[in-house]
C-alpha cells in the first residue's frame, strides 16, 4: 500500500479555503489535522475534534519532546500540528492536509521536503474585500488589518509548489485533484508500478 501525502494549504482568511476544504474531505482519502491550542474553547468546539485543547505547561512539554511538525504562537496563545495527528494517516494510506498560515507552512517546507505545497489566491485583493464586507461581521478596520495581512501572506505564495485560484468553486476543487493526481503519476511515485511491469514481462 502507497504512503499517503502531507499536503500543506495555505491562503488568506475570507478566501474560502474553509469552503474547499469541506468539498475536498467528502473524498475519504483525505483528512484534516486537528491542531493542538492553549487558548480556551469556544461555545461548540469539541475537544480532539475542533482542536486539541493543551494548557500552556502540556503544550511546553510536547515541544521539548518534538511532539510537533510545526508550532507557533498567534495572539498570546500557541497553535501546533502534532505528530501523532498525521505520520499514523499517511502509513495508512491517507493523504493529510495541513490547513496552516505561511509561518507553519515555511516550518513544514523545511522538515518535510516531500510535502505538497498549495496556496490559495483570491481573484484579486479587490474581490478578497468584498468576500470580507459580505460576511458582516467584522467593522472595516478589522477588514483592513486583514487586507494588509492577506498581502503579506500572497507575497510568499512563490514559495508553494502550486497555486490555486479560488474562483469557481468548482474548478478550485478540480484543480486541487488534478494536483493530487499529477503527484501521483510522478516518476518518484510509480517506481513501485515500473517494477510490477518488469516483473509481469
Amino acid at each position: 500500500m502507497s504512503k499517503g501525502r502531507l499536503i500543506v494549504f495555505s491562503a488568506p482568511s475570507g478566501c474560502g479555503k474553509g469552503t474547499m476544504l469541506a468539498e475536498i474531505l467528502k473524498n475519504d482519502k483525505f483528512r484534516t489535522s486537528v491542531s493542538a491550542t492553549t487558548r480556551s474553547p469556544r461555545e461548540g468546539e469539541i475537544d480532539g475534534v475542533s482542536y486539541h485543547f493543551l494548557s500552556r505547561e502540556d503544550f511546553m512539554k510536547k515541544i521539548d519532546e518534538d511532539a510537533f511538525l510545526e508550532h507557533a504562537e498567534y495572539c498570546e496563545n500557541c497553535y501546533g500540528t502534532l505528530l501523532t495527528e498525521v505520520d499514523p494517516y499517511l502509513e495508512k494510506g491517507i493523504n493529510v492536509i495541513l490547513e496552516i498560515e505561511v509561518q507553519g507552512a515555511m516550518d513544514v517546507m523545511a522538515k518535510r521536503p516531500d510535502a505538497v505545497t498549495i496556496f490559495v489566491l483570491p481573484p484579486s485583493l479587490k474581490e478578497l474585500r468584498r468576500r470580507l464586507e459580505k460576511r458582516g461581521t467584522e467593522s472595516q478596520e478589522v477588514i483592513e488589518k486583514r487586507l494588509s495581512k492577506a498581502a503579506g501572506e500572497i507575497s510568499f505564495a512563490d514559495k508553494y509548489d502550486y497555486i490555486i485560484v479560488n474562483g469557481p468553486l468548482e474548478e478550485a476543487v478540480s484543480d486541487f485533484f488534478s494536483i493530487i493526481r499529477g503527484e501521483e503519476l510522478k516518476t518518484a511515485s510509480m517506481v513501485e508500478t515500473i517494477n510490477e511491469v518488469l516483473q509481469n514481462a
